[in-house]
């Protein structure tokens, strides 16, 4: 009995066909795209490269994060707990270049903690995706409020993007971004003391 997977697979082929592979939409874009730029995708060094183009954009897109919402009890609420230096790599969704960023993530505990390793997971399911900064650290301090229940929240994120490295100006420059929540976006005292903690 085959599974409705299989089924579909075979209509997909056709008669005539079986055993013959689907032709992949991705791998079929690098190939146009090669030789859109005056390259020959079947000539040694690039005949390969479309089916790596098609497996790096589905591993890239269709990244898990697992669980992120392990929590643990505290009893001592209001502590600063700040993670520093999560380096995700990401892709700007204006030009398709990627950009690398280091995060630091920071809240003041409420009832519960979340386990550390979860920071990183949460960056990362929010880096692999086309992006741009300021969404990146918006949309990662917006889960951790909502998984912690923390009102208070920081994300500061230092990105370099090729897209202004490899195109236009094609310079180096670091470019910073920030979500600050509750505590850290009304008292400057505590911004201050995050801010020394990460310079």
């Amino acid at each position: 009995m085959l599974s409705k997977k299989i089924e579909d697979q075979l209509l997909t082929i056709g008669p005539g066909t079986a055993g013959a592979a689907a032709p992949d939409p991705l791998e079929d874009l690098a190939r146009q795209l090669l030789t859109e730029i005056g390259e020959d995708p079947d000539r040694e060094g690039l005949r390969d490269t479309p089916a790596r183009y098609a497996r790096w954009w589905r591993e890239f897109t269709g990244y898990d994060p697992g669980t992120i919402d392990t929590l643990f009890e505290t009893t001592s609420s209001g502590q600063m707990v700040v993670v520093s230096d999560i380096k995700v790599w990401s892709l700007c969704e204006h030009h398709l270049l990627p950009f690398n960023c280091s995060l630091t993530i920071a809240y003041r505990s409420a009832k519960q903690l979340l386990g550390l390793s979860k920071f990183a997971r949460i960056a990362h399911q929010h880096a692999h995706r086309l992006q741009v900064q300021e969404r990146l650290v918006s949309g990662i301090a917006d889960d951790v409020m909502s998984i912690t229940e923390a009102p208070d929240v920081a994300v500061i994120g230092q990105g370099e993007h090729l897209c202004m490295t490899m195109r236009g100006i094609r310079t180096v420059g670091l470019m910073t971004s920030t979500s600050f929540h509750g505590v850290f976006a009304e008292d400057s005292s505590a911004r201050s003391e995050l801010l020394s903690l990460v310079r």
